[in-house]
Parts: C-alpha cells; sequence; structure tokens
C-alpha cells in the first residue's frame, strides 16, 4: 500500500489503541519547532501540570517519558531495582509476568504471588508472603490487559505501607478509564501509556515517582543500568535545568497535551462513569449472545472485556470477519488464553453507545444461531436505567 488515502478508519475495540479524537491528530500536524524551543517548554510544563492531575498526584516527577507504555514499565523497575533486591511481584496476567521477566533482567531476587487468570491478587496471600520475605518493592497490574481483570489496591497499598515496602502500579490500561489516585492510595511509582484510555497515539509513556521513589533513585549504589531511561538524566530535561538528555518526540507531545485537554474538559468523574455504563451494555450485550466473561465477577475492568470464545466458532475467522466487512477491531486471546478469547476495548474516544451497539450487531449476524435483536435489547436496557 503506498496511497494513504486507502487506509481504513476503523473502529478500535481491541486492547489498544483506541480510536483518537479529530482535535489529537490536528494537533500532531502543527509546525514542528525545537525540543528546547521556549514555546514547547511551556508545553512540557503543561504536559506535566495536566499528567499529576489525572495521576492524582502532586509528584514533582510526573512526565511523558519519550517511548511506548513497556519502556514505562521498564523504566520504573530498572530505576528502583539494583542487583541482589527482593522483588515482589503479582502475576496473574501477561503483563505481572513481563514485570517478572524485567526484574530478572535487572539482577533484582525475583518473588512471586500467583493467582489464576481471570482472577484477582488476593492481599491475604500478598500479606502471607511478607511473612517471609522483606522485598525492597511489590509491583501490580491495576487492570491486567490480558484478562480484563481491575485489582483492588487499598488492601496491597496498605500492606506496601506497613511493612514499609515501594508500591509499584502498572496503569497502561487503566489511566483515564478509572480512578488511580496516587497519592491517596500511597503508591511510590506508577507508568501508563498514551493509547489506550487517554485515545492518544502511541509512542509515550506517562509515569510517576513519589518523593519517596526519587529519593531510592538517587540513593543507588550503582548506576541505572539503561542510559535512555535513566530518571535521574530525564528529570533533569523535565526539570528547570533543561539539561539536554534526548530529542523529546515534538509532535507526540502535541497530541498528548491535546488529549489531556480533552479528558479534563470532559472531567474525570465523568469519563469514569461512561466507561463503566458502556462496559456494561456491552457485557450484558454479549451474554445475550452466549458469550460470557472471562473475569472474576466484581472485579471486571470497565475499559478491557475479556470473553471466552463459544465453542462452536473459530475465534480467528470471527475477528476476521469483523474488520473486514465491518471495520471492527477486536483483540485475540495472549498466553494461556491464546485462541480461547477475544479481548475487547472501550477505551477512551472508542467508547461510546454507537460502537457497543455496532459490534453486538455484528456479532449477532455472524455468530450462528444467534440474534441480534436481542442483543441489543439487552444493551438498550442498561442504557434506559441510566440516569
Amino acid at each position: 500500500m503506498n496511497n494513504n488515502s486507502q487506509i481504513p478508519q476503523r473502529i478500535l475495540m481491541g486492547p489498544g489503541p483506541s480510536n483518537v479524537h479529530p482535535r489529537v491528530l490536528e494537533a500532531m500536524s502543527r509546525p514542528m519547532i525545537g525540543h528546547l524551543d521556549p514555546i514547547f517548554l511551556e508545553i512540557m510544563d503543561e504536559n506535566m501540570k495536566l499528567l499529576r492531575q489525572i495521576f492524582g498526584t502532586k509528584n514533582r516527577l510526573t512526565l511523558p517519558i519519550s517511548a511506548t507504555g513497556s519502556a514505562g514499565m521498564e523504566a520504573t523497575l530498572c530505576n528502583l531495582i539494583e542487583p541482589g533486591d527482593e522483588v515482589l511481584v503479582c502475576v496473574n496476567g501477561v503483563f505481572g509476568m513481563r514485570m517478572s521477566d524485567i526484574v530478572d533482567r535487572c539482577g533484582g531476587k525475583l518473588q512471586t504471588v500467583e493467582a489464576p487468570w481471570g482472577r484477582i491478587i488476593d492481599p491475604q496471600s500478598v500479606a502471607d508472603k511478607l511473612k517471609n520475605v522483606k522485598p525492597k518493592l511489590i509491583a501490580i497490574v491495576h487492570a491486567e490487559t490480558s484478562t480484563g481483570i481491575l485489582q483492588p489496591l487499598v488492601e496491597i497499598a496498605e500492606l506496601a505501607k506497613a511493612h514499609d515496602i515501594l508500591l509499584v502500579v502498572d496503569c497502561v490500561t487503566s489511566l483515564c478509564g478509572t480512578s488511580v489516585n496516587l497519592d491517596e492510595l500511597g503508591i511510590d511509582a506508577a507508568y501508563s501509556g498514551t493509547q489506550k484510555c487517554m485515545s492518544c497515539p502511541p509512542g509515550l509513556s506517562p509515569v510517576s515517582f513519589s518523593d519517596r521513589a526519587i529519593d531510592t533513585i538517587h540513593n543507588r549504589n550503582t548506576k541505572v543500568p539503561s542510559w535512555y531511561l535513566d530518571m535521574g538524566m530525564i528529570s533533569k530535561y523535565w526539570g528547570d535545568d533543561r539539561v539536554y538528555h534526548h530529542t523529546a518526540p515534538i509532535s507526540m507531545n502535541y497530541a498528548l497535551n491535546e488529549s489531556l485537554k480533552i479528558v479534563c474538559e470532559e472531567g474525570l468523574d465523568a469519563r469514569y462513569s461512561r466507561h463503566s455504563l458502556h462496559s456494561q451494555a456491552l457485557a450484558d450485550g454479549l451474554s445475550a449472545l452466549g458469550i460470557e466473561r472471562i473475569a472474576q465477577e466484581g472485579f471486571r475492568a470497565p475499559m478491557l472485556t475479556s470473553v471466552s470464545v463459544p465453542n462452536d466458532v473459530d475465534e480467528a475467522t470471527v475477528r476476521n470477519q469483523l474488520l473486514h466487512t465491518y471495520n471492527i477491531e477486536i483483540g485475540a486471546g495472549l498466553g494461556t488464553l491464546k485462541g480461547k478469547a477475544w479481548r475487547i476495548g472501550l477505551m477512551g474516544e472508542t467508547c461510546r453507545r454507537a460502537n457497543v451497539i455496532g459490534l453486538l450487531t455484528a456479532l449477532g449476524e455472524i455468530l450462528p444461531n444467534r440474534s441480534a435483536d436481542e442483543a441489543i435489547q439487552a444493551a438498550e436496557n442498561v442504557y434506559k436505567t441510566d440516569k
């Protein structure tokens, strides 16, 4: 393909990226300026201020790393972990496994608390583990993208505080789709990605470090193993000194700035309510089609619904039909759920009633012996009760 006009306007209902607001796309087309231009420095300052607002924090070290969410994961862990440090990772899906891999690569002594995929990490399991180990930090995923679980954080945060342990939280999928509130919970470090509930293109990873986490970085006995992701150096570029570290992606910061303004214009509480409403309508509609959720009841992420593929259908064939006939993208299962699950995203701009109804209509037409009308009615019943 060599003609951009042939790129279709997809309805992105996978695990990310989500659809992008036209204002954000327009922002990316603004004139290029230097990464130390006074106007760009103002945009950097505003992006930090807006990120503090959506993270629910006053952390001074809150900024977008110039790379995707996976880099945010690596930056957070490799800055806080030194060789020989004991680290407790909570694993109930793919992204807990990735954190475990990074701990190994940093030379940390990995300890894990595990739960079956689709189930939350039981705080009591963490409490029991802490009777025998004294980790430097606990790392946990807030919204596990591989299963659709939304992990409660209050009790685990209390355990970390009681044991004087740093708490690191993966907010890649949850940020801007449900409450995070770093300061209220006492989370020491968190990272996210721009392409999910922020509805900004992929390319930046917002991170936030508490003063305690910053002290940990400053008091390391060894250098941070990654030069590019060394937060000590990155913070000097984003701080008052503006010490050159790398050339920030100018256009992506324009995009982030506009997307954060859109989030704040809507209001965080209204945005969270929107994600919850459409998620419930989607779930009820899917249930009417005989498609059930994988995540544990009562702990389901509103922005990412993982469902079991019915026995009478081929999951890849359905995804291909959705994409090529209806222009709708949904995601396949990962890890142990590969070939067994679909992951359906309702994130940011994608989280709209029209998209819920459109997907249910398409599935009702594709799947054998199903009724699109029943699925749509089930979803509409949710919308009727919304005040």
